[in-house]
């Protein structure tokens, strides 16, 4: 207590030219309508910049569940798509104890579930992701995986709460693709240099291809039809074949993944089952 006094002693004269300054002052903003109008302008400026950098900062801190919220919107939208929809047979009209039956009813083939993305690599030849999702979560062997872009690879192990991805940046990896545009297919692999090269092979040269050209994942694929693999970025004709070889831009960003969907195919063991059944009756 005694240095307050001491202080307030020895700074009497500023800190009372300070009240003075701070009381002349609000008085002439508060009797004053022009000097009030600045004043509040400049006020408001002021503070309008201040709240926007803290706006900023907030949103920056905010940017993990921004990120989060919009991949369970995307995956919820994605569980809409028509296409993901198979519709039954509509030629036959069915009737059980008189009770119609709604021909247009379609049946979900294919279910996306979001996934964080833990780890991940592009340096090698063998590139893997591991997300946060494992056989608790729904996730199982096999499923395919998506981005918001495009493909992303396929699910080779899986534990309780996390899974193994083999990349499409992988020499062991090939995907049934098509020429978005005109639908030639052929069979996407990587050669295992450049992250950013991928190439499509089997193309006939009969094909119209231009740089550009949006390639997708073919009825043949494990993966969902129409899911973008990459685009064209070069045309090489093979001299000793009449196929092109096509090298493409990954649709997926490989170097900032973050967020994927596991696609679970709620008809591939009725149709595993089916063609196996097939196989079975050509061998007798």
């Amino acid at each position: 207590m005694r240095n307050v006094f001491l202080f307030i002693r020895r700074y009497f004269n500023f800190v009372f030219f300070v009240i003075i300054q701070i009381v002349s002052l609000s008085m002439l903003f508060k009797y004053n309508r022009f000097h009030e109008a600045a004043f509040m302008g400049v006020a408001g400026e002021f503070t309008g910049r201040i709240s926007e950098k803290y706006n900023k900062v907030e949103y920056y801190f905010q940017l993990k569940k921004t990120n989060e919220a919009l991949v369970n919107e995307n995956a919820h939208l994605r569980n809409l798509l028509k296409q993901d929809f198979l519709p039954p047979d509509s030629t036959q009209k069915i009737v059980v104890d008189s009770i119609r039956i709604d021909s247009l009813e379609r049946f979900r083939r294919y279910l996306y579930m979001p996934a964080k993305v833990v780890n991940n690599s592009v340096t090698s030849q063998s590139n893997y992701i591991t997300i946060s999702r494992g056989l608790k979560q729904g996730v199982e062997k096999d499923m395919t995986v998506v981005s918001s872009e495009g493909i992303v690879g396929t699910v080779i192990n899986v534990s309780n709460n996390m899974a193994t991805i083999m990349s499409l940046l992988n020499r062991q990896s090939r995907v049934s693709s098509s020429l978005k545009k005109t639908g030639e297919t052929g069979t996407v692999e990587w050669d295992g240099n450049d992250p950013q090269v991928l190439t499509l092979r089997n193309i006939p040269k009969s094909a119209r291809v231009n740089i550009g050209d949006t390639i997708v994942s073919g009825i043949n694929s494990s993966y969902p039809p129409g899911q973008a693999i990459g685009y064209v970025t070069a045309v090489e004709a093979e001299k000793s074949s009449n196929f092109y070889s096509l090298l493409l831009k990954p649709a997926t960003n490989f170097f900032n993944i973050q967020f994927v969907y596991v696609v679970k195919n709620l008809q591939k063991e009725e149709q595993d089952a089916l063609e196996k059944a097939t196989h079975k009756q050509d061998l007798q």
